[in-house]
């Protein structure tokens, strides 16, 4: 059976075997944040797959290899990103072994996951941190990787970026965002708006359930993923934060289970603001009557947040949408859910 010490034993450097249980465990306690260096054009970026295998991965490698090209970037692959293992992109060790190793190699300067799916939380145990606090680099994934993203953060104080993965859609929005948050070395400002294209319309599609303005560090990701780092050493930190969460694909009455433990845990007794996705695909299966009538997702939001007086909004291009900037876990940042707006009072780079 694997644990950490025997893992760690058998990992890819002696440096990395040798180090103590309670070190890998050491907890961020000071709340303080690290940086990772600004990307710059040229630079090599490193693909990942820590959660769920690819499928057609050959054709998926292509399209991930030349979407990073486009967008001006040199690609290192992991290696052992071809390896599946049932639901999971390979073993644990391989997966850590790919993670560990593009942190300490010196030629790549950021880390993206090619897919999420299911799996990366498995790993947050056997993750050397004090490597990861020692050479510092943008991380960026969303979905499942969540739990990669919270894991860092909450244990080195890593700025981690909740944003595209390398096969994801890079519209001109998203392209954008990524060049300015994860290049530029001062504060990014006002997130602008996505452009809208299912129809005619052109004002804020964004839902405000209690209006106000408020800054806080900006902390969150999918929700599943979220309430899954409750009781564990990796749980996330609400206290004094802009909450973001996004979903998909789920039943009402699981957004309601999922905010409702969050509530239970506390999580919401501290924190600044809360803005969602635009949680289009949280709907009911079936609208038939009896026990499949639904709540909907506007009564869930009321029942969950009508007890406190921060700002809470809904509806702004984040998550599982083709439209979506990287999010900076750590960074300060300002939520006006009156106009539905998000603004980054730091940089999220060095």
């Amino acid at each position: 059976m694997l644990n950490r010490r025997n893992f760690l034993k058998s990992s890819m450097t002696a440096s990395l075997a040798v180090m103590a249980t309670d070190t890998i465990f050491a907890q961020n306690s000071n709340n303080s944040i690290i940086k990772p260096p600004a990307l710059q054009k040229g630079d090599t970026i490193g693909l990942v797959t820590p959660a769920s295998p690819l499928f057609e991965a050959q054709r998926t490698i292509i399209k991930a290899t030349e979407k990073m090209h486009e967008l001006g970037y040199k690609v290192k692959l992991g290696k052992n990103i071809l390896k599946k293992r049932g639901y999971l992109a390979g073993s644990i060790e391989d997966r850590i072994e790919d993670i560990h190793s593009m942190f300490l190699d010196d030629t790549v300067k950021a880390i993206m996951t090619i897919r999420g799916g299911y799996g990366s939380g498995q790993l947050l145990p056997y993750l050397d941190y004090n490597l990861i606090a020692r050479q510092p680099k943008i991380f960026m994934g969303y979905s499942d990787i969540t739990s990669l993203l919270i894991g860092m953060h909450q244990k080195t104080g890593l700025v981690t970026f909740h944003g595209p993965v390398a096969i994801s859609t890079f519209t001109d929005y998203t392209r954008t965002y990524v060049h300015k948050i994860l290049q530029q070395k001062s504060a990014v400002g006002l997130i602008e708006d996505a452009p809208y294209e299912d129809n005619l319309q052109t004002s804020n599609r964004v839902w405000t359930y209690r209006s106000g303005t408020n800054k806080g560090k900006l902390m969150g990701g999918n929700l599943t993923l979220m309430q899954m780092t409750l009781g564990t050493p990796f749980e996330f930190d609400s206290d004094n934060a802009i909450l973001f969460i996004e979903e998909v694909g789920e039943e009402p009455y699981d957004l309601d289970r999922m905010l409702n433990h969050l509530k239970q845990a506390g999580k919401f007794d501290r924190c600044q603001g809360v803005f969602f996705d635009k949680l289009d695909s949280v709907e009911p299966s079936s609208y038939r009557p009896a026990f499949n009538s639904s709540l909907s997702v506007e009564e869930i939001i009321h029942d969950i947040f009508k007890d406190f007086d921060f700002p809470v909004c809904v509806g702004l291009s984040i998550g599982h949408l083709k439209d979506k900037p990287p999010l900076p876990l750590g960074i300060q940042v300002r939520l006006d859910a009156t106009n539905g707006q998000l603004s980054f009072l730091d940089s999220a780079v060095a």
